[in-house]
Formats: structure tokens, C-alpha cells, sequence
């Protein structure tokens, strides 16, 4: 059995360890002992990008908030279906992680850091939405720390939180659309979106194309107010 290799390691703001290794030519993100994301398991991350733009008018320009890089396969399916007119921020509060995406995962989807159309913000994605204009954005993708459990940092949860989904509807235009990833299914949360006045759906999703089982989640929330 091949072993993992440790490729870059940093210490949080807990002085908890985040590891980016390599193991089989794939590569793997783990907080302490924790697997936080892998790229042999993107499928729903793409998925966000299909739910949230994949019914717009390729063409038409438009505005979207993604809320954390990860290894940024959100984000190159967003500009994939986003076409040559969409414009897209990222937000993620760690800047290892995109030193990291521009240092060791080129191969992966480093490069698209370089696209014109997209503008990386290292900042909490939480204060990104409260800073923005009323209806400035035509979607909001946010995989932001496991949602809606924090992993990484429990001020994380706050934008799960009933202010957190305020500040989400106010910087969405009608008509706009969020979606949550999620690695449980969590019926509490749905009915939290409702609750701030989203008409919100949960949407089961494989971690990878040949998966038996949907084990993640994708909470959908339309904002018409």
C-alpha cells in the first residue's frame, strides 16, 4: 500500500495542524486527524455550480459569491457553466490555502486563481456578504468549514446562524439562489432556511460519480423577498 505523503503543513489559529498530502495521485485535506476534503471526492462540490447557475443564460452576465476555495473544483465548474460573462469572488479565510492552490495543486485548479473573471478574496465570507450591496450578488455558493458544523473555526457557524441567513437574502437579489453544502443531512437547517423566509429544498448528492450512496448534502435556497 502506497503511503500518504505530507506535502505542506500550517498551524491554525487553535494551533490545531491542516496537512495538504498526496497519496496514489490524489490529494487529501485534513485538519488534525480529520479529512476535511479529498479530490478524489468533488462530485457535489461541482454540483453546487450545476444547481446554482447551471439553469441561467450562459451569456448573460452575472454575479456570484463563492464561500471557500477549497481545491477550487466549485469554482471551476462555476466558470464552466458561468460562461465568458460571469464574474466570480471567492472568499476563504485562510491564505494557505490559496498559496497552497498556487503553489502545489497547479495541476488540480490552481490556474483558474489567474482567471480573469475570477477575483480571490482572503477574507471571512460572512463579512464579505455583510459588506456587499443590497442585491448585489445572482448567487452564493458556500462550502464554507463542513456546514453547518464548523470543523476548522466555530465562528464559522454564524453564517448558519438566523443573522447569518439575513445578511445572506439581503446581499442576494430576487430571485437569486444560495446553496449550502454539507457533509450530513441536517432537516434542522432546511427548516431554518424557511424560517428566513427562503423556499429552501434538500438535495442529496455523491461524493463521486460511481458512488452507491448520496452521502452529502446540498441545502437550495431561492430568495424571492
Amino acid at each position: 500500500m502506497k503511503p500518504s505523503v505530507v506535502i505542506a503543513e500550517a498551524l491554525l489559529a487553535d494551533r490545531t495542524k491542516l496537512s495538504l498530502r498526496t497519496h496514489d495521485g490524489h490529494y487529501h485535506l485534513r485538519v488534525g486527524s480529520e479529512l476535511l476534503m479529498s479530490t478524489t471526492a468533488s462530485h457535489s462540490e461541482e454540483q453546487m455550480a450545476d444547481l446554482a447557475i447551471g439553469g441561467m443564460d450562459a451569456n448573460a452576465p452575472k454575479r456570484v459569491l463563492i464561500g471557500g476555495l477549497g481545491f477550487g473544483f466549485t469554482l471551476r465548474r462555476t466558470l464552466e457553466v458561468g460562461g465568458a460573462g460571469v464574474k466570480v469572488q471567492v472568499a476563504d479565510l485562510l491564505p494557505i490555502i490559496v498559496a497552497w492552490n498556487r503553489e502545489h495543486l497547479q495541476n488540480v485548479n490552481g490556474r483558474l486563481l489567474d482567471d480573469p473573471r475570477v477575483e480571490m478574496i482572503i477574507d471571512d465570507v460572512f463579512a464579505v456578504l455583510t459588506h456587499a450591496p443590497r442585491g448585489f450578488y445572482d448567487a452564493v455558493l458556500l462550502d464554507v468549514d463542513n456546514s453547518p458544523e464548523a470543523l476548522v473555526d466555530a465562528g464559522n457557524a454564524r453564517i448558519y446562524a438566523d443573522a447569518g441567513l439575513e445578511t445572506l437574502s439581503r446581499a442576494l437579489r430576487k430571485g437569486g439562489r444560495a446553496v449550502f453544502w454539507s457533509g450530513n443531512e441536517d432537516r434542522g437547517f432546511e427548516a431554518r432556511l424557511q424560517r428566513a423566509g427562503f423556499i429552501a429544498k434538500s438535495v442529496a448528492a455523491k461524493a463521486y460519480p460511481q458512488a452507491k450512496y448520496k452521502t452529502h448534502t446540498l441545502f437550495v435556497a431561492d430568495w424571492n423577498g
